[in-house]
This record gives structure tokens, sequence and C-alpha cells, in this order.
């Protein structure tokens, strides 16, 4: 093999910068410090040299990765290898205005080694530098390669903006004002003059912290909510739901849950915090309203947007719709089973499902045997009723334990949750998917595994994940496939759920449903725990409100792209003003921000040379 097509598959197939790969050991007396400091020189000096390649060679691994979000340009890339690297600084360094590289030294940011797993050992350092528009974070993972040190991933990302600070902490509003907050609050919610620069559809977590960021960066935003108030949407679900991620992974921003708040938050307490969130950061959300058409003008770049408000009409006009309906988009999957007018029971979708109680006495077909399958299936259980779940193929499984080991480290009473999201979030996901596929075998053969033992045993089929790197991958590709055991394997090992494992469905009966091996299920009930239709594609959302010159211009939303990003995803979704906002409650934490500095830059003229 040549040298060339030899750095070609490298740049394909990334590895981990192990020490059985890079031959070397860490001297105890080693200062990350000073290591830091000779590096991050080294590297500063690289960044200005002509030509760039030579010395920036030394200072990153062939192999290595650099991630960058918004600091150079206006999307996200996650560019791997060094000659890929190199091109991508040579065309933005300068454009950016790329300067002032310097060594974050003291507190969380401090240099530090790291040891994920005793032959992986990362230097960590942290650097702010400055581009023409704002100030940046720079946040690398050096290895030593035969006694020098490279970095193995470097991210870069816009922290603020030079002349738009958000209005927070010592930046919040100082206006005194006259009157009464509470008219005035009323005033800008109603919205009089018609013309919000930002129009959001959906004020679940997504849209309320997107809402929340763009405030703060000054850009009118309206929020249009379809249910009756704000936090319906986990209201109406099933009464026994609960976050499956600790507290202090699922924080909102800007307004952190208060200290005696659950581990596990119950649907309604969020339904509940989502209100008072809203009320309290001043976001202006329209309920039970919902947009019946937005049209694009071509020649003013703005959005024509008619809104059914209750009984009223009202007609917008703004630069920007973002979508935050979640990744389905919405649309409930139920599929089409032949024999349904024969069934003599009720058939409904899991979003349908509200408590085991309604069907006592009901004997109950589950079919999904992923997080809404077992938490519908338990409810069922904790009930005594009949309760048969239906696995059609192998599901990742993990119990709240794995969850806890996985996140601990960083997401817990200590960390704070900027820093956390910061460091989570510089790992490109490549890199993620490397160390994922050590973790989560581990994980199976230490914590789980006389969970999945037993569940096996009795029949219900698991797996790692896609190449055995558990859950990531099943939420990023296609955000389902797996489910976080808060006590249903139990039951099902226990027999209290019954499984009908393998196979499909042929029929409905009168009495239940058929399977194509010749077995039935008797119920009165049939619940779809299956998704949502479309392929989980969020553009089927704004189907019915644009025109199809619109929807032909969109680009596939959720998945990864060849860079391992995010497709269409708080980022260009192949129509201008159109944007799509969405994911649990780490990814749109961190990524809101991304998206509000994104628009507020567009509004500022600050998108011109990036």
């Amino acid at each position: 093999m040549s040298a060339v097509s030899a750095r070609d598959q490298a740049t394909r197939n990334p590895q981990l910068p192990t020490s059985d790969k890079l031959h070397y050991e860490i001297p105890a007396d080693q200062s990350p410090l000073a290591l830091a400091k000779a590096w991050c020189q080294s590297f500063s000096l690289a960044l200005q040299s002509v030509p760039l390649g030579g010395q920036l060679a030394q200072l990153i691994l062939e192999d290595g990765f650099w991630r960058d979000l918004y600091a150079l340009s206006w999307d996200f890339r996650s560019i791997h290898g060094i000659s890929l690297v190199v091109s991508y600084l040579e065309a933005h360094l300068s454009v950016a205005g790329f300067r002032s590289v310097n060594l974050i030294e003291n507190g969380l940011q401090a240099p530090a080694f790291s040891s994920p797993f005793p032959d992986l050992t990362f230097l960590q350092l942290c650097f702010d530098f400055e581009t023409s528009i704002g100030k940046c974070l720079g946040i690398c993972r050096l290895v030593n390669n035969e006694g020098h040190w490279k970095a193995y991933t470097v991210t870069t990302s816009l922290e603020e903006f030079h002349k738009f600070p958000e209005r927070i902490g010592a930046m919040r509003n100082p206006t005194f004002y006259q009157g009464t907050w509470a008219e005035k609050r009323q005033a800008e919610v109603e919205c009089p003059n018609n013309d919000p620069t930002v129009v959001i559809i959906g004020a679940g977590h997504t849209g309320l912290e997107t809402a929340a960021r763009l405030n703060n960066l000054g850009v009118p935003t309206l929020v249009i909510e379809k249910t009756a108030r704000i936090g319906d949407v986990w209201r109406h679900r099933y009464k026994t739901l609960s976050l499956h991620d600790p507290v202090w992974y699922d924080q909102m921003p800007l307004m952190p849950f208060p200290a005696p708040w659950p581990k596990y938050a119950p649907a309604t307490k969020l339904g509940d915090w989502f209100e008072a969130y809203a009320q309290t950061l001043e976001i202006n959300v329209w309920t039970s309203s919902h947009i019946s058409s937005a049209k694009w003008d071509s020649t003013t770049k703005k959005w024509n947007i008619v809104v059914q408000r209750g009984a009223s009409t009202r007609s917008l006009i703004a630069k920007h719709i973002i979508v935050a309906t979640g990744v389905s988009g919405g649309v409930p999957n139920i599929p089409n089973i032949p024999g349904r007018a024969e069934f003599g029971g009720l058939v409904l979708h899991s979003s349908q499902f509200t408590s085991a109680a309604d069907y006592l006495g009901k004997r109950v077909l589950v079919i999904g045997a992923c997080n809404s399958g077992q938490d519908i299936a338990h409810d069922f259980a904790n009930y005594g009723a009949d309760v048969t779940m239906f696995q059609r193929s192998s599901t990742f499984v993990m119990s709240v334990k794995v969850t806890d080991a996985l996140v601990g480290d960083l997401y817990n009473e200590n960390v704070p949750i900027d820093h956390a999201d910061r460091l989570n979030f510089s790992f490109p996901f490549a890199v993620v998917r490397l160390l994922h596929q050590r973790l989560f075998p581990h994980f199976a053969a230490t914590i789980d595994r006389d969970l999945l033992e037993d569940l096996n045993r009795v029949g219900f089929r698991t797996n790692c994940g896609p190449d055995n790197a558990g859950v990531l991958p099943l939420w990023y590709c296609r955000a389902g496939g797996y489910f976080i055991d808060t006590g249903a394997a139990q039951k099902i090992i226990d027999g209290q759920i019954k499984l009908k494992s393998g196979g499909a469905i042929e029929r409905y009966t009168r009495t239940g449903v058929c399977f194509m091996d010749g077995t039935d299920v008797a119920a009165d009930v049939v619940i779809y725990a299956t998704g949502y239709a479309d392929g989980g594609d969020a553009r089927a959302t704004v189907k019915d409100i644009c025109d199809p010159e619109v929807l032909a211009k969109l680009k596939p939303v959720w998945g990864v792209d060849e860079e391992d990003e995010l497709r269409s995803v708080w980022r260009d979704s192949g129509h201008e003003g159109l944007w799509f906002a969405m994911g649990n409650f780490p990814i749109s934490r961190f990524y809101s921000r991304f998206l509000a500095m994104r628009i507020k830059a567009q509004e500022e003229g600050l998108t011109v040379n990036l």
C-alpha cells in the first residue's frame, strides 16, 4: 500500500490513539501545565506559518480531528485527518480573523491528564482566542506520540459576539420600567406589530430553550404551541412517564432546576416547569395555536405566516421559522395491518395512551419493545393486567445504573452545566463511537450482566447497539431502537409482562392478533409503541404549511452526514430562513445557543464573509 493510500485508509477508519499504537508512557513527574504551555505556544506559531501544513503536522496526529462549531465558518464541521484539517484552516483562518491564542491555566479549564482507559491518556487543555466577530474557545486532547505531544482532537467554538453580548449576568437589562410588568408582558405576547423576527413552532424544551437564547440576544421571537397550556406536551402523555436521564443531564439553560428537584423528573412536573420557565424568562408563546400556512417571499426574504389562534386568525411576517416539534415530526406511526374491521377491540398509538387504569380487566398487546413500549407494559403489569409485549427484533437495553456510569463524571452536583456540555460536545461523534465501542461491552459484562442474561434467558433478545457502540448511534441515527430500564425488565423476567419475540403480524382476528408463524395473541386493546410516521423525518411537519418548492429544497433531517454531524439540525436546512431544532435535553441545551447566534449574526450582517 502506498503512503498516500495508507493515509486515506487512516482517515476512513479512525482509531483511538492507545499506548500500544503510539508507543508511549507518561512519566509520573510530567507537569500538565508545562506540557500544555509548550504545545500551545508552538500551536499558536504554527497557525501563523506559511505554508500552514508543515508545522501543524508536528502538532496534530495524522489521524486527528478538528471539530468547528461556528468559530471559523457558519457550519458544524468535524474534519478528520491532518491533510483535510490543513485545507480547512487554510480556507477559513484568515477569513475569520483568527487571532490571540491564549492557554487557560486556571480553574476547571486548566490543563489536566485524563485517562478514559488504562491504555489511553489525554492531556486535556483549553485555550481562548478571538475572531473578527467574537470570542471563542478551543478544547484539545493531546496524546504522547513517541515522545511528542500531538492533538488527537481540537474543537473550536464561537462563545460570544464582541458587539452583541448575551443579556445575562452583569449584562442583564438595567431598564427601570414605568407602569406594570404584567401589562408590559401582555403587550409583548400579543405581538401587536405582527412582525417577530423569528417564529418557533413548538413549545417543548427545544422551542423554549431556543426562544430563551434568542431573547437574550435581543431577537424578537414568538413561539406557536398547539396545546392549550405550555407543558401539555408532557402532561398529556402516559401518567407514569418520567425522564430516564438524571437531573444533572437534563437541565435547561439559564434557569436550573431547584435543589430539591428529583433525580428523575415526572412528566407532569416537567410540564409545569416548562410553564414556569416560559413565564420567568419572558418567552412569548401563543397556545391553542397552529400555523395554517407559511409562504416564502423570495423578494423580501421573509415568511408570510397565517396562524389560527383559537377562533381567530392572525397574519405574521417573520424572517425565520424554526421547527421545534421533535425528531419524529409528531405523526404517529400505526401500521396498516389487514383485518382491522374484524377486530372487536381498541387500537391506539402510544401517544394516545395515558394510564393502564383506563383499561382495567382488558387483555393488552403492546407492539414495540423500546422506551415507550416498556413504560406502557410496565404500567399494566403494576395493575396486574394481562399484558403481552411484541418484540419484533433485538433491542439495546441499558439500566439507569449504566446511565449514571456513562455521564456521572461530567454531569453531577459539582460540575457547572456549561462546562460539562463544552467538554462533552468537544468530542467528535466518530471519537465518541470509538470510546463507546469499548465502554458498552464492558457495561454489558459488568453492571448489566445479570439483567441482560436474565432477559435473554426468557426470550427477550438484546444487542449492544450498532457496532457495539451502545445507545448513542441509535439515538443519532434512528432516535429509537433502545430502552433504558427503570423496572420493566424485571417484570418481563418474572413473567408479569408476557413476551412474543420475533416474527411479524399477519392480521387482526376478531379476538386479537395472528402472527406469520401461526400463533395468536388474544387482546382487547392493541397499543402501538412504534414511533412516528414518515421515517421520523421532521420535514413532515412543514409539508402541509409550505409550498412544494420549499420542501423540494430541504435536505434530510436527523441522522448524521459524512462527517458524523447531525444533518440539517441547528444548521442550514437547504432553504433560507427555515431551521430545524431538535434533540434530547443536552443536545438542545447546547446547540440552541449556536442557532441563536447564527440568526443574530445574520440579522446584524456578520455572516457575509464566513
